[in-house]
């Protein structure tokens, strides 16, 4: 039996895009994982850069006396500004349809997971302060309120938690199958 005419895909091929072959063939349909955030900046931060682009770029012009080629000052400040805002937007975490957690450029395979539990906004500071293991692999964006711990199990492995951001934890531990921890706890409130 066939990937296209499996359990999971009654319709057969016709119901799928159809699937690269040769050397594009690694190319992964994200509409199979089961969980895919990107973790992009803020909307208003791109406000603030039309601000900075504007003041920044008024600046050269003023310092160029006025000259023809000052009005190059605004576009290169915004070619600037937006390819920052667009790369620090580009983090992307996801679980494949095996269940492997995928931060970033990591990998982590579901089998090495011990247990898992959702970090909030409260405890954030604390996680990432006097209680970070120097071990711990990170995935931190300033901008997202959220984290999720999640332990290992790998006598191989000196790392012995990853620490990820994302606006939606229990989301991305139910796609991992792991129950959340910090929800099991007495005393937690939602």
């Amino acid at each position: 039996m066939t990937a296209d005419h499996s359990p999971e895909r009654p319709g057969g091929a016709s119901d799928a895009p159809h699937a690269p072959a040769g050397r594009d063939a690694v190319v992964t349909d994200s509409s199979a994982d089961l969980f895919d955030e990107r973790l992009h900046v803020p909307w208003w931060w791109w406000l603030a850069a039309v601000v900075l682009t504007g003041v920044v770029g008024y600046e050269i012009q003023l310092s160029a006396h006025g000259s023809s080629w000052s009005a190059i000052g605004y576009v290169v400040t915004a070619a600037l500004c937006a390819l920052m805002l667009w790369s620090m937007g580009r983090t992307r975490i996801r679980v494949s349809p095996d269940r492997e957690l995928h931060a970033h450029r990591a990998r982590l395979p579901r089998a090495v997971v011990a247990r898992g539990a959702t970090v909030p906004a409260t405890a954030k500071s604390a996680a990432l302060g006097r209680q970070l293991d120097p071990a711990a692999y990170l995935v931190h964006r300033s901008w997202v309120k959220t984290m999720v711990l999640i332990v290992l199990d790998d006598p191989d492995d000196p790392t012995p938690y990853w620490l990820v951001s994302t606006r939606r934890p229990a989301e991305l531990l139910a796609a991992l199958g792991i129950d959340d921890a910090a929800a099991n706890r007495p005393g937690v409130a939602d």
